[in-house]
């Protein structure tokens, strides 16, 4: 029997160091004495990979027991109506004003008008066609409807079918020795709620995998470094869940009656109700700026004038994108003297030898407001890889007001401050479900079950509370 020409010797060593055909080596592989040369430390392309801080900055966090957090935000000190008519004719002395407001507040028990006998008002053509100062001297509060007379003889000075009048109270005036006020007002306080929402994630390494080790040194985005092996998954899936953490309270919306997530049956396991977060607060309590960026302090001054109309909180943070803080720095850039000739050196010594500083930290303008980049915005893998357009959901810019508010506290049964912002987590003097993470399987030190595996699972249980949403504005595309 001959041996086989196929498969043969690979090389034909040679007595000396001389490149022959016969010799020369093709195939480098991890079998031969030449091996690559290998860079064991992790090379971090895209720098700090995390998004969450956000919540960190602006707001606390704070135990809570149940599946339903309460609050009681106040209602407006005084009233004022935007939607009343009238049957009277010009330069009428005497008329009856009907109320059509949507959500009236309370006059005692029944749902009607906030007007007594005997209040001076102020009645006003929503056309600025004119205005008279007058006295209430009835009130039918089955109709909602009252009637005032006029302090000037002229009457009121406009009137016909369709006009609607604002109506606001400035006092009251009656007469020597009469009977005190009729009636009483309730508190118009508002009631909101959330639900905590759970958020899982897992990782998983088999028992076989975790015997071949092979170290890698690596830089985390928590400041720690060193060497891992398996374990590298594990903590970026610990990073990952604790932006989600955030996130979800970001941009969590509660499940509508009629949705896709509260009557799907599919999949047992997966959550049915929802959240409020805060994108959703503010679309739906707050203010929106919509149609690109406020480039120009005339459009900054109608972002004053609405928050002079809610809770004109002195100090707020702007959290912008990129592009919104280039806004920012050149609408600010062109107030200088100097901005059409050039940089303005001034008081900023900005000499020609030093970096110039091109960017501003804030500015005040009847508030004071401090800028700050979010990288939730600029992430392309979040927020920042949406379309700059109309419709395409993205978010520009979030501006949160500094400090904290008083609200009354289901709960503690009191008034108690909270900032603005904050996180309510379960817990209880046996359960912490804040940041739950736990190992099962039989490999890795665990042994709870007949899993040739190590499992890392984490868990948390938390809502979002937004206070004074009407202080909040959110910038959209």
């Amino acid at each position: 029997m001959a041996v086989d020409a196929i498969p043969g010797f690979d090389l034909q060593p040679s007595a000396q160091r001389v490149p022959l055909k016969s010799n020369y080596i093709k195939n480098f592989d991890f079998l031969n004495q030449y091996l690559p040369d290998t860079y064991e430390k992790e090379f971090e392309r895209y720098g700090n990979r995390t998004i969450s801080s956000f919540l960190r900055m602006v707001g606390a966090e704070m135990p809570s027991n149940s599946d339903l957090i309460k609050w009681a935000e106040q209602g407006r000190l005084h009233t004022k109506y935007v939607d009343c008519t009238t049957a009277a004719a010009i330069n009428d002395v005497e008329f009856t004003l009907a109320v059509n407001d949507a959500g009236n507040p309370a006059f005692s028990a029944s749902n009607s008008i906030a007007i007594r006998v005997g209040q001076t008002i102020m009645v006003s053509d929503n056309a600025g066609a004119g205005s008279v100062k007058c006295i209430v001297t009835e009130v039918d509060y089955t109709a909602k409807t009252f009637k005032v007379a006029t302090y000037g003889a002229g009457g009121i000075p406009v009137a016909g079918a369709g006009l609607k009048f604002t109506v606001f109270i400035y006092g009251s005036e009656f007469k020597k020795g009469t009977s005190g006020m009729e009636g009483s007002l309730e508190s118009d306080d508002f009631i909101f709620e959330n639900s905590p929402i759970i958020i899982k994630d897992k990782y998983a390494v088999s028992g076989s995998d975790m015997a071949q080790i092979g170290w890698v040194e690596i830089t985390t985005e928590n400041g720690a470094n060193g060497y891992l092996w398996y374990l590298k998954s594990e903590h970026e899936t610990r990073l990952r869940f604790d932006d989600y953490l955030e996130t979800a309270m970001i941009e969590a919306v509660p499940a509508a009656a009629a949705g896709g997530v509260a009557t799907q049956a599919v999949n047992s396991s997966v959550g049915d109700k929802g959240s409020e977060g805060i994108f959703y607060v503010v679309e739906q309590r707050g203010n929106v700026w919509g149609g690109g960026n406020p480039t120009l302090l005339s459009e900054w001054d109608t972002i004053i004038s609405r928050l002079d109309k809610q809770g004109a909180i002195e100090e707020n943070v702007v959290f912008v994108d990129r592009d919104f803080s280039f806004d920012i720095d050149d609408m600010l850039s062109k107030q200088s003297s100097n901005a059409a000739g050039g940089v303005s050196y001034g008081l900023f010594d900005n000499e020609k030898e030093m970096a110039l500083n091109l960017g501003f930290t804030g500015f005040r303008r009847g508030y004071d407001f401090y800028k700050s980049d979010w990288k939730y915005l600029n992430d392309p893998t979040m927020r920042g890889g949406l379309s700059a357009v109309a419709g395409s959901g993205r978010i520009n810019g979030l501006l949160v007001p500094a400090g904290s508010t008083s609200v009354y506290d289901q709960v503690l049964g009191k008034n108690a401050k909270r900032p603005f912002l904050h996180v309510r987590y379960r817990a209880s003097e046996t359960e912490d479900r804040r940041y739950k993470t736990w190992i099962t399987g039989s490999a890795g030190g665990a042994e709870t079950s007949s899993l040739d595996a190590m499992e890392v699972h984490f868990l948390s249980e938390r809502a979002v509370c937004t206070l004074g949403a009407n202080n909040f504005f959110l910038f959209q595309e």
